[in-house]
């Protein structure tokens, strides 16, 4: 594929962003990824290698049709955060512009981490304000607000935390037995529910909304999602959850599944496979 033949551009392209834009391909996409190192991006997408915390992409003449913003910073701080999400993501759009051509439909990933702390057992749904509550929450809505402002009907999806199925830093903490406040609800989604979620917003024939929260079926607390982990592995079992001591909150996927979405992994218990 020839990079001037795109109709879908990726601005970031990790592992989310790899499955959105592999998922893209298979509907017959032709998809360029922006990436610090193109040759991590696997085909048939097409890489082009570019530091957006330091510089402006040089973009073909694209066909576009469809933008997604996928980023990824690290380490996980505010000046980090910013770097990414808004100054990058400035200079990726300022080429987009300059390329002269406005998607048709954009996604931004995001996260319910906006949304901060709320009152005990509420459920957050896309009518409650953002309250967040560190510098890199406050970072990403800043980078929602210019999104917002420069691609006009962009739709932002709100992702709980992503997982994969397979393994991740929360099976290590349970395999060491390092599991601390069991009552917290806890809100997940499968990184492959994730990704579908995107591409759906992208491609179904009505127009999105402005934003989607993205959530599995069930809010869980940290003991049950932990004592589950523990039992594939085959480890002691931590305190159990204890709905009467339950705090933190609960995110709502109703928005989402009313356009149609349905996901692969429903609850925690279907998605992690360790």
């Amino acid at each position: 594929m020839d990079a001037a033949d795109a109709d879908v551009l990726m601005i970031g392209c990790g592992d989310l962003g790899t499955r959105i834009g592999l998922r893209l391909a298979e509907r017959g996409h032709r998809v360029l990824a922006l990436r610090r190192r193109a040759e991590l991006v696997p085909a048939p997408l097409h890489g082009l290698s570019v530091d957006l915390t330091r510089e402006v992409p040089d973009l073909p003449a694209l066909e576009l049709r469809h933008l997604v913003v996928a980023l990824t910073a690290r380490p996980r701080s505010e000046e980090a955060y910013r770097a990414t999400y808004v100054d990058g993501m400035r200079r990726a759009l300022d080429a987009v512009e300059a390329a002269g051509r406005l998607p048709e439909r954009a996604v931004l990933i995001s996260s319910t981490g906006v949304h901060g702390d709320v009152p005990d057992g509420t459920l957050v749904d896309e009518s409650h304000a953002p309250s967040p509550k560190d510098g890199p929450a406050r970072v990403l809505l800043e980078a929602e607000e210019l999104f917002a402002a420069r691609v006009p009907g962009g739709t932002v999806l709100r992702c709980s935390g992503l997982y994969d199925g397979t393994g991740s830093r929360f099976v290590d903490r349970v395999r060491e037995g390092r599991v601390d406040d069991p009552h917290r609800w806890t809100n997940r989604i499968h990184r492959d529910d994730a990704a579908a979620a995107a591409v759906h917003l992208l491609t179904r024939p009505e127009e999105p909304e402005p934003i989607y929260l993205g959530n599995d079926d069930e809010p869980a607390l940290m003991g049950d999602v932990a004592g589950h982990l523990a039992r594939r592995i085959d480890v002691p079992a931590p305190p159990a959850g204890d709905p009467a001591q339950a705090h933190g909150k609960r995110i709502s996927n109703a928005r989402l599944r009313s356009t149609g979405w349905v996901p692969a992994h429903p609850t925690f218990r279907e998605g992690y496979a360790v």
